[in-house]
């Protein structure tokens, strides 16, 4: 029998025992496992270190998410036979309403994920394999990103996952710098045996203030070619975000991060975005009532929420930063929800109901959840959106120039 709870189980011990584990049930694969066992999603929540915590998960599918990664998870962490225990409490957390799940591990060695992976296969839909994280960590621990010129590595991972669990292994990815080199990343994938590849738009280098916009074009790419459902991700800013990326990039289903983290509702039809204290409270009644969740894990959630005021706000910011519990939390929102009900009723909403401002952004009240923009994502936004203005003008022109054609040619 494999021991799957702790580091203790040598690869040798792995290898000798691989026949004992295959599945008894047959395992669906691709668009079947896609439609039969996930329903089909079209709106996914983004793996969030520390923050798609199941709290969080319970709160987005009152919102019209279909399908929740949970947060990132070092596999060989959350396996160790010394620190896992203490990982997993503080980490991990599910029961059977917490479905479609699929549980992202990152990994640089094919045992240890699938040592961790053996742990949490029966509680969950997928395994997915964390191939994007840019972050500074992820390039000192060897993992994410930073792996995707490793493909033998990659390889190895995926296809033992695809071997041995009983739930199918997917892979959320970064695209390269070039078409070509994206679409035979993703086939090596689909070919090792991933049944479902999240694609990120962004190359590895685009984080923090030089993210940049996401490369649907790219994406699109992916989909045209691999045989397996695609998930695309990047550029969700707003509800109406959602369909334009799955006309734009055919992709299967759309997933949000950063933009849920700031507007749970995201996937929700609404004339406006929500009030900030109205999610937030709710939120908060989640972690009191249902799912209990760590405090600084609230506290970010709530610095998230409430980005637009906090600045306008200094003093509850202060508080919010200094919080120690539960109740401090709830205390807040409550004065926020006061001083922000007064500033709706002071300034009005006249011409805060989503008129775009001269950079193609939509003007929201800053008591209403909306998105957050980093300066180097504004410069490239403001790009495209020129761009998109020349292209239409362009089209304009030569509809102009048809129409003259055509009414010189009726007057003979």
């Amino acid at each position: 029998m494999l021991i799957c709870h702790g580091l203790t189980s040598t690869k040798y011990t792995l290898r000798r025992t691989m026949h004992s584990i295959a599945p008894h049930t047959k395992k669906l694969e691709g668009y079947e496992f896609y439609e039969k066992t996930l329903g089909s999603p079209k709106h996914i929540i983004a793996p969030m270190v520390e923050q798609s915590e199941q709290a969080w998960r319970i709160l987005s599918k009152r919102y019209d998410s279909h399908l929740c990664f949970t947060p990132m998870f070092h596999a060989k962490l959350f396996s160790d036979s010394f620190s896992g225990p203490r990982y997993r409490k503080d980490q991990w957390s599910t029961n059977e309403k917490d479905r479609p799940l699929i549980v992202q591990f990152c990994a640089n060695d094919p045992y240890i994920l699938l040592n961790a992976a053996k742990m949490v296969e029966h509680q969950c839909n997928a395994i997915d394999l964390n191939l994007g994280c840019p972050q500074n960590i992820a390039k000192r621990g060897r993992y994410g990103s930073f792996l995707q010129d490793e493909w033998k590595v990659i390889e190895s991972m995926i296809s033992l996952l695809h071997r041995e669990l009983y739930v199918p292994v997917t892979a959320k990815i970064r695209v390269f710098p070039t078409v070509e080199k994206t679409v035979a990343y993703a086939k090596m994938l689909e070919n090792a045996g991933a049944q479902l590849l999240t694609v990120h738009g962004r190359v590895r280098e685009q984080k923090g203030h030089h993210t940049g916009l996401a490369d649907w074009d790219k994406i699109k790419a992916v989909k045209d070619t691999v045989k397996i459902p695609v998930f695309a991700n990047g550029n969700i800013l707003y509800h109406e975000d959602v369909k334009s990326c799955l006309d734009y990039t055919g992709a299967d289903g759309v997933m949000s991060g950063e933009g849920h983290l700031y507007n749970p509702t995201i996937f929700t039809p609404q004339d406006m975005p929500p009030l900030s204290w109205v999610i937030a409270q709710e939120y908060l009644e989640i972690c009191r009532d249902i799912c209990p969740t760590r405090h600084s894990i609230m506290k970010s959630h709530l610095f998230k929420l409430f980005h637009s005021a906090l600045p306008l706000h200094t003093d509850l910011r202060e508080k919010l930063g200094k919080s120690l519990n539960w109740q401090h939390l709830w205390d807040i929102c409550v004065d926020m929800k006061n001083r922000l009900e007064e500033d709706r009723i002071r300034i009005g909403e006249e011409e805060l109901r989503g008129q775009t401002n001269d950079k193609g952004l939509r003007k929201y009240g800053h008591w209403r959840c909306q998105p957050y923009f980093r300066a180097g994502f504004l410069l490239d936004y403001e790009k495209a959106k020129g761009e998109e203005k020349e292209r239409k003008r362009g089209s304009n022109m030569v509809k102009a120039l048809e129409d003259e054609e055509d009414m010189a040619v009726a007057l003979g």
